[in-house]
């Protein structure tokens, strides 16, 4: 008689479905050295906790938070062109982190930070509730295949994520150069409550002058590719 297994295991937790995938390789040594070099500088964690944006930076001022910069060549350059503001910049891929530290470094900005963490875990756990003033989401990955489309970082739970961070009036700003994700952007905003459409309803809103054009951008213009942009409101805390 087979003798029965009595030992009690732990429930399986449901994995979480995330919007990106960790691209492979290690930081090169020369990234790594800048990450190291800097991270003093403009590093947040997790670890830290909820901050309070006037201790981080020093003063009382608007803040900018951007998901999925990249390698951050465009938000150094809207915190270089806009000094009186502050920005916070939250990626997952350490190359990324490490060349916009590298940047910011070079041109001598102090009105950045940034985290290199899983941003819903940051916006749940470190940022202030109803503070900031703009949240941005430039090209995210529009997850193409039907099936992928539920990895897609736009949905209704995380625009309320969102709303959450933002003050009243503070704007969600999200840019595609994929049509059908922009319009399953407009799709799930659309009927999001506490949000309104600052283009008018139905309506995407011509590219703002302080979302720099990316050199990916303007490779795809000359290539006659679209980008629409899309900006909603906060209406309520």
């Amino acid at each position: 008689m087979q003798e029965q297994n009595t030992d009690i295991q732990e429930p399986i937790k449901k994995r979480t479905i995330r919007s990106f995938v960790v691209r492979g390789g290690r930081m090169t040594e020369g990234q790594q050295k800048n990450y190291d070099a800097n991270w003093a500088i403009y590093g947040l964690s997790l670890a830290d906790g909820r901050i309070d944006y006037a201790v981080v930076f020093g003063r009382e001022s608007d803040v900018v938070l951007e998901v999925g910069f990249g390698m951050g060549a465009s938000l150094v350059e809207m915190a270089k062109n806009a000094p009186e503001k502050d920005f916070i910049g939250i990626e997952v891929h350490p190359p990324g982190v490490a060349k916009l530290m590298m940047l910011a470094k070079e041109e001598g900005i102090t009105n950045l930070r940034v985290y290199c963490d899983d941003a819903i875990e940051v916006m749940a756990n470190c940022l202030p509730q109803n503070t900031a003033s703009a949240f941005q989401l430039f090209f995210p990955d529009p997850w193409h295949k039907k099936k992928h489309n539920k990895r897609r970082i736009v949905q209704p739970l995380f625009a309320q994520q969102v709303a959450n961070v933002l003050k009243n009036g503070g704007h969600f700003h999200m840019a595609t150069d994929w049509q059908p994700y922009a319009e399953y952007m407009m799709e799930v905003m659309e009927v999001q409550e506490g949000y309104q459409n600052a283009a008018g309803k139905g309506l995407y809103h011509p590219r703002p002058e302080w979302r720099p054009l990316t050199k990916f951008e303007q490779r795809g213009e000359r290539l006659g590719h679209g980008v629409w942009d899309l900006i909603y409101t906060k209406i309520r805390d």
